[in-house]
């Protein structure tokens, strides 16, 4: 596996509510409180929704450490 494009950001997701919404606003606050630009977390959003479920889970797993 590759190493994701922020590997300092770690957001749990494991043990957690698996809904896509959760997922998605739990990955983008971690985004903002490490001081990811504005740009950059609006090409993340629009990258994970850009499919299914499946996509969403892949796009965060490459963009930050997941655990």
């Amino acid at each position: 596996m590759t190493q994701p494009k922020y590997p300092n950001i770690k957001v749990q997701l494991t043990g957690r509510d698996g809904n896509a919404f959760f997922i998605l606003a739990r990955t983008k606050k971690a985004l903002e409180r490490a001081g990811v630009s504005e740009d950059e977390i609006n090409d993340f959003m629009k990258e994970a929704k850009s499919g299914d479920y499946d996509n969403l889970l892949q796009t965060v797993m490459k963009w930050v450490d997941v655990k």
